[in-house]
């Protein structure tokens, strides 16, 4: 007959042993996915590229996610914007902003 594995037991919440620090389960690419999703809820704007992603410090993600604002004719005069929209270990909006407007047809210099 086989034993049945023991429970394992939290330790309790005065303990002095610290938990350690949570690493996170969230892909770049799953990451990317919530970011543009909570974006799109948020401003009410369709994300048109993402341009960057770094994981945070809190295990967390930073997407960059450019978007039409104005869209105009011809097109290369449409005013985009860059946003840096930050998203925690569990795929939960922290924080959202605009970067930078530019047109469409700029370039960096």
């Amino acid at each position: 007959m086989t034993e049945s594995p023991q429970p394992i037991h939290a330790p309790p919440e005065n303990s002095s042993e610290r938990p350690e620090k949570s690493v996170s389960r969230l892909r770049p690419a799953d990451a990317i996915r919530e970011a543009k999703a909570l974006f799109e809820v948020v401003t009410g704007l369709v994300p048109y590229a993402v341009t960057g992603v770094r994981p945070r410090p809190d295990g967390g993600w930073s997407v960059l996610v450019d978007v039409v604002e104005l869209a105009r004719i011809p097109d290369s005069t449409s005013v985009m914007a860059t946003y840096r929209v930050d998203v925690d270990a569990a795929g939960e909006l922290c924080a959202c902003e605009r970067l930078r407007r530019f047109t469409r047809g700029a370039t960096d210099s």
